[in-house]
């Protein structure tokens, strides 16, 4: 079903690649910000597009290393150690590509992988083995065709997704940086009718501050017996919890408030009911109601500080910090708003992004033998 590719660059190409599990054959300007391959490429694999190369190196998920189709470009080259190879008539290269992001093929490479002796990390694969493993295909090409085109489908649907994703991040941080004030006390970016200069306040003004007392939890799901979510440092512990009635009863804090975490000083805005379970969560509520709290939880993500480690920090540094607020209390709220709706966008695309995933692993599991 294909033929090994051996052809060596002799200087066709300038284009060093590496196989990404993620984002596949990438060249490694792209992927390391640098090249790593040594000066002289002539030794190296010379690639056209649609060709595969098999990365023997195993990692946290990829225990039986990695196998990509070059899609980006016209052609590339990689180190002499991947096994490079390209499809015959006999298969459908799209489904070839499909198969090889299912784990159909590890059970074929267990019969002959053993970790090399010298190179911690490296199946040692000959490439006469690789070449003698089995694939499951459907006797016609046209089933290929067509399995092969509805999991591209998926994954064009996904990349679509995840570049509306990528717009919405670059728009929310030139937003940060132009929708608040800057040293003159002005925004280079603010909604139409507000001219006036911003006024400072101190965070320990704009946000009261508790040490929660942590809720003892005896299982491991963080759930009590209430099905209240039970919330926890250094986790992204919003994902899977909904603001159900049930729990209503037992929840600790049920107005809006901002977690912030000790561990990756990062913050974290709740709307639902929960209990805390480690005391390095700080919770943050708004002193004054009025207020916005989105502006406020927004105006957090532009400040740069450390982690803090216990109550005094909190007073000496924290709290002193200086944000920029808005004379009128009516700009101040559509600040918030517009990051509000910003982020829920995101949101909804990080939900159809993990969904399609869950879709696509499920079919690379039933569509394949």
């Amino acid at each position: 079903m294909a033929d090994r590719v051996t052809t060596k660059n002799k200087g066709i190409s300038e284009l060093p690649l590496t196989i990404s599990a993620q984002d596949g054959l990438i060249s490694q300007d792209e992927f390391f910000n640098k090249k790593v391959a040594s000066k002289d490429l002539s030794s190296y694999l010379l690639l056209h597009h649609g060709d595969f190369a098999y990365n023997k190196s195993y990692s946290n998920g990829y225990p039986f290393g990695t196998i990509k189709r070059l899609e980006k470009y016209p052609q590339g080259v990689v180190s002499s150690l991947y096994i490079a190879f390209k499809p015959n008539s006999s298969i459908s290269s799209d489904f070839m590509a499909q198969y090889y992001e299912s784990n159909n093929w590890h059970k074929e490479i267990y019969k002959c992988a053993a970790e090399g002796a010298r190179n911690h990390g490296l199946l040692n694969v000959p490439p006469s083995d690789f070449f003698a493993t089995n694939l499951n295909i459907p006797i016609t090409k046209s089933e290929q065709l067509k399995i092969g085109r509805l999991l591209n489908a998926v994954d064009h649907t996904i990349t679509l997704h995840e570049e509306k994703e990528r717009q919405l991040e670059r728009l929310k941080s030139a937003l940060l940086q132009k929708m608040f004030a800057d040293k003159s006390g002005y925004p280079a970016v603010r909604f139409k009718g507000f001219n006036e200069a911003w006024t400072n306040r101190k965070l320990g003004n704009y946000f009261d501050y508790e040490q929660p007392t942590p809720y003892i939890v005896t299982n491991t799901n963080y759930s009590d017996e209430y099905n209240t979510p039970v919330l926890t440092a250094g986790q992204s512990f919003i994902l899977g919890y909904t603001n159900e009635d049930i729990g209503l009863k037992c929840a600790t804090y049920k107005e809006p408030v901002i977690i912030f975490d000790d561990f990756t000083t990062s913050t974290h805005l709740v709307t639902f009911p929960f209990k805390v379970k480690s005391s390095a969560m700080k919770i943050l509520t708004l002193t004054q109601k009025n207020d916005s709290m989105y502006f406020g939880y927004t105006s957090l993500q532009n400040i740069k500080y450390k982690p803090l480690n216990h109550e005094r920090q909190w007073i000496s540094i924290f709290s002193k910090i200086k944000i920029g607020i808005p004379i009128s209390k009516i700009e101040e709220r559509k600040i918030g708003n517009l990051f509000e709706r910003i982020d829920h966008l995101d949101n909804y695309y990080q939900q159809k992004i993990e969904r399609l995933n869950s879709i696509k692993q499920s079919l690379l599991q039933k569509m394949f033998i």
